[in-house]
């Protein structure tokens, strides 16, 4: 056997471990890939369904949303409308409650005043009798 059969050997021998250890090497990959798929499988499994829950949970609290931000816009309208109506309201009472207690404060003084004279005449004349 020559050097070249010797070392054409040797490298066939160091490509043939090469190789096994790739084939090992692919396998572990291989076997690593199985087992990722099959966690992704799992994960996708159980995600799926509360990714579903989710978008539901989310669709209804954007209903309440839309609906307490009616609520929100009634109350509002109500309060102005209540405001604009008192406001209404004190401007048609007020004048003409005003004119009637100043007319009932003068009636009560003008009584006041008509009375008084009377009851000075009347004291006076029972002194002298």
């Amino acid at each position: 056997m020559s050097a070249a059969d010797l070392a054409a050997v040797v490298v066939s021998v160091v490509c043939l471990a090469v190789v096994v250890v790739l084939v090992v090497a692919v396998q572990a990959i291989v076997r690593t890939l199985r087992e990722l798929r099959l966690t992704v499988d799992q994960l996708r499994a159980s995600t799926l369904p509360l990714v579903g829950d989710l978008h539901s949970t989310v669709l209804r609290a954007e209903n309440e949303l839309e609906r307490v931000d009616e609520v929100i816009s009634r109350a509002e309208r109500i309060s102005a409308t209540a405001d604009v109506a008192s406001r209404l309201a004190y401007r048609a009472v007020a004048p003409p409650v005003i004119r009637t207690l100043s007319a009932v404060a003068g009636a009560g003084r003008a009584t006041r005043v008509l009375i008084r004279p009377r009851r000075a005449v009347v004291a006076t004349r029972s002194r002298r009798s």
